[in-house]
């Protein structure tokens, strides 16, 4: 008599089970395989780490986890080393992410037989290169040089990232494709002077192949935007280059495509002002969210990440309420701790844990459901 409720009950929890299933709605997908993004964004914070995430949320909300990045569905951390080095610079962690493959700080999509400023490694072909490959249109957008070492990882090959001519060959010469769509940011002066010392008159160049080129004029990039013509826009070095009008131009563009677009998006979010930093990191986190809204109901998968963290941090005593910018410390070093990763859209549910930055690269490579090939 004693086992008798145990019976009973484990008999009601069996028709519970029976009803239940019953009731279910039933699905032939259960083995589908999800829908392939037909976008990848990839938003670059450099050397926006943790604690300059944590600062900015402060500064720009006046309280804690305030930013759209800190919402997004699928977090993860990356650790950020290079091939040889445990504290990355931005060129090496740059490759790392758009290739999948580790090299040396100071190249650019080369593989770690490279060496810098003496001998070419091994090509490495980015996401961006695949796009190319595959039809996709493509855009690159910066506030820093578009030369420099984080957005030239997407489209050149080098082994010093501070050889600007010949990086920036790569976009009238490009190894896949007609190159990428849709170059804006700063860097005119060294980019327009280094190209020309190899005998390419870039803006000519530019032309013949069908781009417009812009030089200092954000209206004349929202003039290609609305004709949707391929565009180099090149910008003074000195100075505040905003991106959100630059991405705006740029979806305009990349959106016309029949199999889809690659575009990343770059904030240089590291610097010893303070305020800067912080007041970049808040706009960007801005227009993540605004880009996030725009792209609802398409397959789009967004991910924002950082090529390496910094050594700004919140110290001291400072009281909730006031600024905490007499508090911050920063002494000017990159930094070898994780990074945050935030993604939403087709493949993000891959974003989770602690992860290499290699294997962002797969993440947006499964998301598209391509395979690896080698670079020719």
């Amino acid at each position: 008599m004693r086992f008798r409720p145990l019976v009973t009950l484990g008999a009601l929890f069996a028709v519970i089970a029976v009803y239940s299933h019953a009731q279910a709605p039933q699905s032939n997908t259960t083995n589908a395989k999800p829908r392939p993004a037909r976008n990848v964004i990839l938003f670059l914070g450099d050397g926006t780490g943790l604690s300059t995430i944590n600062a900015a949320s402060i500064h720009g909300y006046g309280e804690p986890q305030k930013l759209y990045i800190q919402h997004m569905p699928y977090l993860a951390w990356s650790e950020t080393s290079s091939a040889s080095r445990w504290v990355t610079d931005s060129a090496a962690g740059m490759t790392a992410i758009v290739t999948g493959q580790k090299t040396h700080n100071g190249v650019i999509s080369q593989g770690a037989d490279a060496v810098r400023g003496v001998k070419d490694g091994r090509p490495l072909k980015t996401i961006l290169e695949y796009a190319e490959e595959k039809g996709l249109l493509t855009g690159v957008i910066t506030n820093s040089p578009l030369a420099d070492a984080t957005p030239a990882a997407t489209y050149a090959h080098a082994n010093d990232r501070a050889t600007f001519g010949q990086i920036f060959r790569y976009v009238v010469q490009p190894c896949y494709g007609d190159g990428v769509d849709v170059a804006i940011g700063p860097g005119v002066e060294r980019i327009i002077t280094e190209t020309k010392a190899l005998g390419i008159d870039l803006p000519s160049v530019l032309q013949k192949k069908g781009y417009r080129y812009v030089q200092n004029d954000l209206n004349g990039i929202r003039k290609a935007a609305d004709d949707k013509q391929r565009v180099v826009g090149l910008f003074p070095t000195a100075g505040e280059f905003d991106i959100a009008p630059a991405t705006e131009a740029a979806l305009k563009i990349l959106e016309g495509s029949q199999r889809g677009f690659f575009l990343m998006v770059e904030s240089n979010n590291h610097s010893t002002d303070i305020r800067h930093t912080l007041d970049r990191t808040v706009k960007m986190d801005k227009l993540i969210e605004k880009v996030a809204d725009r792209m609802k109901g398409t397959d789009t998968l967004i991910i924002f990440t950082a090529d390496h963290s910094y050594d700004m941090r919140l110290s001291g005593g400072v009281a909730k309420g006031e600024s905490i910018l007499p508090s911050m410390v920063v002494q000017g070093n990159h930094a070898g701790e994780e990074v945050l990763v935030a993604a939403q859209g087709p493949g993000a549910e891959k974003v989770r844990g602690f992860m290499r930055n290699t294997q962002l690269f797969d993440v947006m490579m499964d998301a598209y459901g391509w395979q690896k090939n080698s670079h020719r």
